[in-house]
């Protein structure tokens, strides 16, 4: 009787990646029930020993917005064209910060995840992906707080208009997610060599939100500083963020050629995040 096993006869079969653009959507299908646990994980431990828990997930923007409204709006003196000021900066916190959770919690993935990835197998990118999902929840959060505002001033007698392109808005949303993985992933494979990037991204995602409209129209930094202007317009976070309050406020435009210079630019960054996350969890294990 012959008991030799065919490749048939087993569940799952590990084996190196033979192409380093694999994404995998089958193993990590089969891996779902992981990719939840670790979505309930990030969710519920993030605030598990805080005295005010999930409440930070609401305290963080307002209190943002508020700041931006005096010190950019008031002192500053940047209009917004009858929209409240305090709903203009809380419409581009509330994207940004989905893009920044995204960005610093996936930077750190094989840092953080160094102990369970030399222990057991399951396909990497699950953890990232964890990360992109469960800031979700914190976005959606952040998202009905905007709306109750949005109720507000809109019943105290503002003219605001939701413009009918909101309806592409999740869409939107879906970029910035996969944006903030695909550089999360690039930064996270290199923090397994270079541990200087991870104090770097801290500041560098500061940096970043000044130069991508959260708190100002892009046609104001055009205007005001022509010479830097450009710096702003190769910012694919800058149109997403310019994008989501025409859809939310109908204030400002949109610029068809910025969109799609930003989809091309994310699904670059993507699958070249996607090649060295690839290639860098076949040997992480001796470096990180």
């Amino acid at each position: 009787m012959n008991n030799t096993n065919s490749s048939n006869d087993w569940l799952f079969e590990i084996k190196p990646k033979s192409n380093f653009f694999s994404l995998n959507l089958k193993e990590i299908w089969q891996y779902r029930d992981l990719l939840f646990l670790f979505v309930k994980r990030d969710i519920i431990t993030v605030y598990k020993q805080t005295v005010l828990g999930p409440l930070w997930y609401l305290i963080q923007p307002l209190f943002t917005s508020v700041i931006f409204t005096i010190i950019f709006n008031s002192v500053a003196g940047i209009k917004t064209n009858g929209i409240p000021s305090f709903l203009f900066n809380l419409a581009g916190i509330t994207v940004w910060n989905y893009f920044a959770a995204c960005l610093t919690g996936t930077a750190d993935t094989f840092k953080t995840n160094a102990n369970i990835f030399g222990k057991v197998y399951f396909p990497r990118i699950i953890t990232p992906l964890s990360v992109v999902i469960s800031n979700l929840v914190k976005f959606g959060i952040q998202f009905l707080i905007f709306i109750a505002f949005y109720i507000f001033y809109y019943f105290n007698g503002y003219n605001l208009i939701l413009n009918p392109s909101i309806l592409f808005f999740p869409l939107l949303i879906a970029v910035m997610g996969l944006l903030g993985l695909g550089l999360g992933m690039i930064i996270s494979s290199m923090v397994t060599k270079y541990r200087d990037f991870s104090y770097l991204i801290t500041f560098g995602i500061q940096l970043l939100m000044y130069l991508s409209a959260v708190m100002y129209p892009m046609e104001l930094i055009k205007s005001k500083l022509p010479s830097y202007g450009w710096i702003v317009e190769y910012n694919p976070l800058a149109y997403i963020i310019e994008t989501s309050r025409y859809m939310l406020l109908n204030f400002g435009q949109i610029s068809v050629p910025g969109l799609m210079y930003t989809f091309i630019l994310t699904i670059a960054v993507f699958f070249i995040g996607l090649l060295i996350f690839n290639s860098a969890e076949k040997s992480f294990i001796d470096t990180v």
